[in-house]
């Protein structure tokens, strides 16, 4: 008989750890906005978003939990139990990206996550002027965010700027649009215009380019002799006259 006892009891302990497990969370579930898995929410910068998370297949009252990325969302008392809702106003650029999670307070692998598709047009705008000594490389740079992704083109005086091997070079990121030109000449002289766009809009920037004339270079050499000499001139004309100055004393 104990030899029976002993082989009954490894088939009872799987049976009350399954039973353990459905008595945490018996199946249930939660929903945002009538989705039960992690998804992509698409909007403009401007509006307000709301988001609603409810709890699925619940018997009693259960606490829920909201982060912003891995802080924690502030909810008043009665925002909390079963059903939840947070709203972001107004949504900004910033927000673009941004993973927004409702989590079951008892049991926080329960959750679901929101990520916000933030859309809207290239901001940029003004104007600058640069002063650029010839023979010397100049940058210029347009800095502009976008979503989704803007192209960029370069004009010279209004007309597309044909690029000339060996002197032009572009650089571009998702939010940086750079034109290079080495070696500038008087012949660069004019407005560069950086136009951004994208299937929401565009923006612009110009660039008033001076070529100035290159500064004539002196010596080193040759300046510090200049000062050696007049310091020695000045030296040996003291020098030369000293029998006088001490005369007048």
């Amino acid at each position: 008989m104990a030899q029976r006892s002993s082989l009954a009891v490894p088939y009872e302990v799987p049976v009350l750890a399954v039973c353990f497990l459905a008595c945490v969370v018996p199946g249930l579930e939660l929903s945002v906005n009538n989705h039960a898995a992690d998804f992509s929410l698409s909007t403009s910068a401007g509006p307000p978003v709301s988001l609603s998370c409810l709890v699925q297949n619940s018997s009693q009252a259960e606490e829920l939990l909201w982060y912003r990325g891995d802080g924690k969302v502030d909810l008043k008392d009665g925002n909390k139990v079963n059903v939840s809702n947070i709203c972001i106003s107004p949504v900004t650029e910033s927000d673009n990206g941004v993973t927004f999670t409702c989590k079951l307070a008892r049991d926080k692998s329960v959750q679901v996550s929101v990520i916000l598709d933030v859309q809207f047009p290239p901001q940029l705008t003004g104007e600058e002027s640069l002063q650029i000594e010839e023979d010397k490389d100049v940058t210029l740079t347009c800095n502009a965010k976008s979503n989704p992704q803007a192209q960029t083109a370069w004009y010279k005086n209004k007309n597309t700027l044909i690029l000339q091997q060996n002197r032009y070079q572009l650089y571009q990121t998702s939010e940086v649009f750079q034109l290079s030109i080495k070696t500038v000449q008087k012949s660069d002289n004019g407005t560069y215009t950086c136009v951004v766009k994208s299937a929401l809009g565009e923006g612009r920037k110009d660039f008033h380019l001076v070529v100035e004339d290159k500064k004539p270079v002196f010596p080193k050499e040759a300046v510090i002799a200049a000062a050696v000499v007049v310091t020695l001139t000045v030296l040996f004309g003291i020098v030369a006259r000293k029998d006088k100055i001490f005369k007048v004393w």
